[in-house]
């Protein structure tokens, strides 16, 4: 199968891949709930959008409340913190005041040993403002070396089943940008979810493919990142969103074409670009998510074809 071939099979969701009860149908002009898929074996559905610690991170306390508001009113029920993502935890603490129990909070640590794992954790407790974190996964899990002392004795993976145990966490996962050594990660734990890449130039030119198969060959729930991301940025491109490192895709055509290639993978849910605008933008089209047509599968593949990737396959 050539790569015209394969991008025109992933966007049509061929194989059994597209969950078509949420994707059929024409667009509607009326705001809808996103829906809502299993995060893997783990028993809680989350919606196909999730609200990033990035997209809030460095924002005033009333516009992520806003924000908060907005995305749940359209049924976005995860949310992604992290400790490297600036303040966002505290932001959203304060933002689900009275309302904890309307959405899974996954968080993050990049401390590879048990004792900094645990000592994080807590940390992010407090910033969150709750009792425990429904998933908690290692970021940015990339590094041969880190993986092996993060998954070996004394290191984080001990942290993460004590918390487990102890009934401060309840789902385990990892994130990280290398399909290579998260593939290794999977054969030495049993996760409960992955997140990585996933858009249509990534998989064209064959980032991660393998890993999202075999993801979900274990029925692990899949976490789309950068969904909507587009190229490397050039030196002297203005940057209109400055908390991206990359250039985002940023027309409202290119945005809706990206998101409903992305929700027709075999994922749980993504995770747009760190921008509240580009969220925003990408929830409207998560609402209104349809099948693309053959002429847009075209339109994708010409796009990927003529587009370096992020990452190289």
């Amino acid at each position: 199968m050539d790569r015209r071939e394969f991008v025109r099979r992933a966007a049509a969701g061929i194989g059994g891949l597209l969950m078509a009860s949420n994707l059929e149908g024409a667009v509607s002009t009326e705001p809808q709930t996103v829906p809502h898929r299993p995060l893997g074996r783990t028993g809680h559905h989350s919606s196909v959008i999730t609200l990033g610690g990035m997209t809030i991170s460095g924002e005033s306390q009333e516009d992520v409340n806003q924000l908060m508001d907005e995305a749940l009113a359209a049924g976005v029920n995860h949310i992604d913190a992290a400790p490297g993502y600036g303040n966002c935890e505290v932001l959203f603490g304060k933002a689900l005041a009275g309302r904890r129990e309307q959405v899974l909070i996954g968080c993050k640590t990049t401390k590879r040993d048990r004792a900094g794992a645990t000592e994080e954790l807590h940390r992010s407790l407090e910033r969150l403002q709750t009792d425990h974190i429904d998933l908690y996964q290692m970021h940015g899990l990339d590094d041969p070396e880190e993986r092996k002392q993060a998954l070996g004795p004394g290191g984080a993976l001990e942290a993460f089943q004590e918390a487990r145990a102890e009934g401060l966490v309840r789902f385990l996962g990892i994130t990280g940008h290398d399909p290579d050594n998260l593939l290794t990660a999977l054969d030495e734990f049993a996760f409960d979810t992955i997140m990585f890449p996933i858009n249509f130039i990534l998989q064209y030119h064959g980032f991660g493919t393998g890993l999202l198969q075999e993801a979900n060959r274990r029925g692990l729930g899949v976490l789309a990142i950068k969904p909507i991301a587009e190229r490397h940025r050039q030196q002297d491109e203005p940057r209109r969103y400055p908390k991206c490192w990359y250039k985002p895709l940023n027309t409202n055509e290119e945005i809706s074409l990206a998101v409903w290639y992305a929700l027709a993978q075999p994922v749980t849910t993504m995770i747009p670009s760190s921008s509240m605008r580009l969220f925003r933008r990408a929830l409207a089209a998560a609402q209104h998510c349809r099948q693309l047509t053959e002429a847009e599968h075209e339109q994708l593949t010409r796009h990927a074809a003529e587009t370096e990737p992020l990452f190289p396959a």
